[in-house]
């Protein structure tokens, strides 16, 4: 696997490694030992599957409060989507910013989310499918939401939302809610 961190620290591409030969390829798409090599938490709670039947269809921006922040690692295995990952880490330098990544089955390219940041995207295909491994396990009462629109975030989506959950556009706005929001993502030692 290949480890890319972007310009958030915590947050990377992990490209796969193939191995090609006559009968297509064989590469490996997760390993313990490499994620912990590469500073990542590699524990997996749960694994969980995003099937996505209509292309605009957007789910995000979500993310859990600690203690049982979520770290996720997420690969697409049909169609394609447009990723967005936001840094909710108050002592961050980054805070409030994002990053975007296209991931789809064709490039064959996995991202690694960081616990407390939030992550949405919308899909650029009908059909198209994520897999999600999930360092936590889902905790309703810790589970926080932005909206996707957000003017403090100013995520520029490349196309209309077609599909959109009623959760997901009832998200209260991030100034109603920022000073909650940095008091239960704070910890003590500062990002570097």
């Amino acid at each position: 696997m290949i480890f890319s961190e972007t310009r958030i620290a915590g947050v990377y591409t992990i490209d796969v490694d193939r191995r090609e030969d006559s009968r297509g390829y064989f590469a490996r798409v997760y390993c313990r030992e490499e994620f912990s090599a590469n500073g990542l938490k590699p524990a997996v709670s749960q694994g969980n599957i995003s099937f996505n039947a209509k292309r605009g269809t957007l789910r995000g921006l979500h993310f859990q409060y600690p203690p049982v922040a979520e770290t996720k690692y997420i690969r697409c295995t049909r169609g394609a989507i447009f990723d967005v990952v936001v840094d909710l880490r108050p002592e961050s330098p980054t805070y409030l910013q994002h990053v975007t990544f296209h991931l789809s089955a064709e490039n064959g390219r996995g991202l690694y989310v960081p616990e407390r940041f939030a992550h949405g995207f919308i899909t650029l295909e009908d059909n198209t499918e994520l897999i999600y491994l999930i360092g936590e396990a889902y905790t309703s009462c810790a589970e926080g939401g932005l909206r996707y629109d957000d003017a403090m975030l100013g995520v520029s989506w490349p196309l209309q939302v077609e599909v959109i959950s009623t959760r997901d556009l009832d998200w209260t706005p991030l100034a109603e809610v920022e000073a909650d929001l940095k008091l239960r993502m704070s910890v003590s030692e500062p990002v570097v």
